[in-house]
C-alpha cells in the first residue's frame, strides 16, 4: 500500500475560482500537500495521461475537456492515501456523491466533476511520476 495519491484540480473547478476552498477541504482531512502546480495541458500531454481511456467514446470529449483551461496536480500523502482520497472526493456523477464531498460540493456533472484522484497505488505512482519529477517533490 502507498501513502501518495495524485489529484488533479480540473479546468471546470479552477475556472470557478474553487482551488483553494478544495485545497483547504483535502488538507483538513490530514493529507499533506508534496507536491502542486499549475499547468495547462497540451492534448498531447492530456491524451497521454489518460491512455488508458483511449478507445472509449468520451476519449475525444475527456482530453478537451482537460485542455480547456489550467489545472491544478498535486501530489497527496496520508496513510491509506488512494482509498481516503476516493472517499473524499466522493462518487464520479456528482449527482451520486455523498453529501460533504467535493465533488458533491464543487462539481457541475459527470463530465465536470472538479477533481481527479488516483484509481489505484499503482496508478498513483505512475501518475505521480507523469507530472512532477523528484525535484518538484517534498
Amino acid at each position: 500500500m502507498s501513502n501518495i495519491t495524485l489529484t488533479i484540480i480540473k479546468p471546470d473547478a479552477v475556472a470557478k475560482a474553487h482551488t483553494g476552498k478544495i485545497i483547504d477541504h483535502i488538507t483538513s482531512a490530514g493529507f499533506k500537500v508534496r507536491a502542486m502546480k499549475m499547468i495547462f495541458l497540451s492534448e498531447r500531454e492530456a491524451g497521454a495521461f489518460y491512455d488508458v481511456h483511449r478507445e472509449r467514446p468520451f476519449f475525444g470529449d475527456l482530453v478537451r475537456f482537460m485542455t480547456s483551461g489550467p489545472v491544478v496536480p498535486m501530489i497527496l500523502e496520508k496513510e491509506n492515501a488512494v482509498a481516503d482520497f476516493r472517499t473524499l472526493i466522493g462518487a464520479t456523477n456528482p449527482a451520486n456523491a455523498a453529501e460533504g464531498t467535493i465533488r458533491k460540493l464543487y462539481a457541475e456533472s459527470i463530465e465536470a466533476n472538479a477533481i481527479h484522484g488516483s484509481d489505484s497505488d499503482e496508478n498513483a505512482l505512475r501518475e505521480a511520476g507523469f507530472f512532477f519529477s523528484e525535484l518538484e517533490r517534498f
